[in-house]
């Protein structure tokens, strides 16, 4: 079994971090969500309100590390998205790797029921991707399509497998997931997710809320690989591969 990494963040430099969540591969889908201690994906209908500054490091790594972010329409509209754009820094550390200054911002939609006058498409410092169902009527994509590339995937609702791969036909080959948790219950049930950056907050939040991963049943129970656990303000910050512990 290969060693796990158990720290505190604090105690970690930048380059650290970004080398703590190296992909294993050119190809890697990652999804990024915050819990906490029993289990509800939001506190009052948000994510937000559950994460904290200690672990908003990681999530601002993780998305300097992406070639593209991927969000469900419902997460975009609930957590308030704006245009997809990253600090002075965290831009450097991109251009150093030979990136673009900022990952492209693609947002799934069964029905595309979004404005296309939002901040998330005027004002994107690199032009974004809305993935619709194929068989969606034309006059409810027309409206994107001055402000957006239009993926078509799937019937009815969005087919993830045929996403993802038209993704990485475009070069964006590292796919960071935000959520919400029907996208992320959809892509475990295609077997798309290769790793669960999960932090776990220290609140109690009771009966009521959602898990991470909702929506369609997937087919078995996908074995994870603990590759490190990071501590921050009692927040623990998990990183989970996909493969069986004792590889």
């Amino acid at each position: 079994m290969a060693d796990v990494l158990y720290r505190k963040l604090d105690e970690l430099t930048d380059d650290e971090v970004y080398e703590a969540y190296a992909p294993p591969g050119p190809d890697w889908l990652r999804v990024n969500f915050v819990s906490s201690a029993d289990g509800a994906a939001t506190l009052e209908g948000l994510s937000g309100p559950l994460s904290g500054e200690e672990d908003k490091r990681v999530f601002k790594v993780l998305r300097a590390r992406c070639d593209v972010l991927l969000a469900g329409s419902g997460t975009v509209r609930a957590e308030g998205y704006g245009p997809l754009v990253l600090s002075e820094d965290r831009m450097a550390w991109r251009r150093a790797q030979g990136l673009p200054e900022v990952p492209v911002m693609a947002i799934a939609s069964r029905t595309a029921s979004l404005d296309p006058g939002a901040g998330i498409f005027t004002q994107a410092p690199r032009r974004p991707i809305l993935i619709v169902p194929a068989d969606l009527p034309e006059a409810a994509v027309e409206p994107f399509r001055d402000v957006a590339d239009v993926i078509a995937a799937g019937t009815g609702e969005v087919d993830f497998t045929a996403a993802v791969a038209a993704l990485r036909e475009r070069g964006l080959r590292q796919v960071l997931c935000e959520g919400g948790p029907h996208v992320f219950g959809s892509l475990i049930a295609a077997g798309l997710a290769d790793e669960l950056d999960l932090t776990i907050s220290p609140l109690l939040v009771g009966a009521g809320p959602m898990r991470v991963a909702e929506g369609e049943a997937a087919p078995e129970a996908v074995p994870l690989r603990l590759r490190h656990v990071l501590e921050a303000g009692g927040n623990l910050i998990l990183r989970y591969v996909r493969g069986s512990s004792d590889e």
